[in-house]
């Protein structure tokens, strides 16, 4: 091993030292009298995001495996939250890095991987970003990341301090420590991988529901156990559902899936600003939205318990989008029915 790559694994390491454990919320939900439901917010990370986790992860597979070395262009593909955190970890260890983005990710995503010194080279459609990744590493002698690929792999499902890890950790002392479900959605399938394979390793009744937004194959490849579907349609809620299967969504590990209307993400994250004083990003909408289903289920069948669900990021990526009325207007639709189906929580 040369002292670059020791120097860089021992500033991954001071990374993840110095970033203490995120919250986990217990939501105040006066319609839910038993059920509890939780919200662990990762947008506290140093870089504002899920991501972080998997952007380290994602480095240290890459330099241990040998991809990785002193100057190595790093190139990946993304829609926004994985490039941010990518170009954190590559102007930390002092790497080029170039992120290929959807030309419609939210502005505040750009700046923010400008501001940390990466390149962003844009696509028209999110199915273009793998090839053009691709070949701007291949042509520049980098790596390309590929996080749709490796992110499954690249984490320690079995712990070390992993999100399913704490999750149960913090969940210990809690009425119903043991959640009758933890809801995710897919992005890279990275996250929803882990939390799956974890309560499984561990033996617990916990069940893996996974939600997906609209014109995402995730879904429907899901029902049919079709995986080489397609879709030319272009997502609307950042950071979750792909137009194509990747090679990091598990299907194996996950109980159910749930289709979410991408008006009632946005509804969500407006309901969860009263609830919680706080803005969150569309993906925890439709985390949430898939959690208060299954709170209604149980409630019908007079069932008590826990559910968990995640705050991706936070909503101050996307105040001139979900957070605009005439953006939502135009983009996404009337959010009243789905407004009015949340009233009757509180």
């Amino acid at each position: 091993m040369n002292n670059w790559t020791r120097t860089a694994l021992k500033t991954l390491s001071s990374d993840q030292l110095r970033t203490s454990d995120t919250h986990l919320y217990r939501l105040d939900i006066p319609g839910l009298t038993g059920i509890d439901i939780y919200l662990k917010d990762e947008s506290t990370h140093p870089t504002g995001s899920l991501k972080h986790r998997l952007a380290r992860s994602l480095f240290l597979h890459a330099i241990c495996s040998g991809k990785i070395n002193e100057g190595t262009h790093v190139v990946e593909a993304s829609s926004g939250s994985t490039a941010v955190s990518e170009a954190y970890f590559a102007k930390l260890l002092g790497l080029p890095f170039t992120a290929v983005m959807p030309r419609h990710t939210t502005c505040k995503k750009v700046e923010q991987v400008v501001r940390l010194g990466g390149h962003c080279h844009f696509v028209d459609h999110a199915a273009e970003v793998y090839s053009q990744a691709e070949r701007l590493a291949r042509e520049s002698g980098g790596h390309y990341m590929d996080q749709f690929t490796f992110a499954e792999r690249a984490t320690d499902w079995r712990g070390n301090n992993n999100i399913a890890e704490s999750i149960f950790r913090q969940l210990a002392e809690e009425p119903h420590p043991i959640p009758r479900a933890i809801v995710m959605s897919a992005g890279t399938g990275g996250t929803s991988a882990t939390l799956g394979r974890y309560a499984r390793y561990l033996g617990l009744d916990t069940r893996l529901v996974v939600v997906d937004p609209e014109n995402s194959v995730f879904y429907d490849s899901y029902q049919s156990g079709d995986a080489s579907l397609v879709s030319q349609a272009g997502g609307r809620i950042e950071g979750i559902g792909r137009p194509r299967v990747e090679a990091s969504f598990l299907p194996e590990v996950i109980d159910e899936m749930i289709k979410v209307p991408d008006a009632a993400s946005i509804a969500t994250i407006h309901w969860l600003e009263r609830i919680l004083g706080r803005k969150a990003g569309g993906s925890t909408g439709t985390n949430l939205w898939g959690a208060l289903q299954l709170a209604q289920r149980m409630r019908e069948n007079g069932e008590r318990g826990s559910l968990v669900t995640l705050m991706c990021d936070g909503g101050e990526r996307y105040l001139d989008t979900y957070y605009n009325p005439e953006w939502v207007a135009k983009h996404i639709g009337d959010l009243t029915p789905f407004s009015e189906q949340l009233a009757v929580f509180g």
